[in-house]
């Protein structure tokens, strides 16, 4: 299929077809290529096909792939030196969108040089929501968002501060990451917006 197919194909919205989930399904082994590949040009800023099908409801072996490749397509991005294409927020976004969820891709980023690197990035690139409690992404279509989003503050303010080696990340990104751990009121409260070094 003609890559610009393959795109429309991955990015269509529910209704646009009477077979949605057939429109979705069919191509998946050659989409699942091009996200590897870094082809969809739109990762990151729409919401692809196959999180909005009942894919956990296909038959066991065709829900079971889905789930190992987007967890073989994470594992491979956190273990892969340098800057991904896509972006590695942006494939942490795609696989959260498919799963419904972000717990198993934080249980998947274990400690290490390369993981500790991208979570420097991602951190740093996704501070400015997660410190209005805001959610990183366009529209969640999975579970409660608020809880998404507290989970994804909890466990950054957690892990970021002290895992990326301080030559990987901004000056001040153990600051505003362990500001996620503070109630709303306080976290704007906090000297940091107030010093030299605070930012807009």
């Amino acid at each position: 299929m003609p890559l610009d197919v393959l795109r429309r194909f991955f990015f269509e919205t529910p209704g646009h077809f009477d077979a949605h989930t057939a429109v979705v399904r069919r191509p998946l082994p050659q989409t699942a290529h091009a996200l590897v590949d870094g082809a969809p040009e739109c990762v990151g800023r729409a919401v692809p096909g196959l999180a909005r099908v009942a894919w956990r409801a296909w038959p066991p072996r065709q829900a079971a792939t889905v789930e190992t490749f987007v967890h073989a397509w994470w594992q491979d991005v956190l273990t892969t030196p340098g800057t991904p294409n896509p972006a590695v927020y942006d494939v942490f976004e795609i696989c959260a969108r498919i799963l419904g969820t972000i717990t198993p891709l934080l249980d998947l980023w274990r400690p290490g040089p390369v993981a500790d690197a991208h979570l420097a990035v991602c951190a740093d690139h996704r501070n400015p929501q997660h410190v209005r409690d805001e959610a990183p992404f366009l529209r969640w279509d999975g579970a409660d968002e608020s809880a998404v989003v507290a989970q994804h503050q909890a466990w950054l303010a957690e892990h970021a501060p002290a895992r990326p080696p301080a030559c990987r990340r901004p000056p001040d990104l153990a600051t505003r990451a362990a500001l996620l751990a503070l109630p709303y009121d306080e976290r704007w409260a906090h000297p940091y917006w107030y010093g030299p070094s605070a930012t807009d």
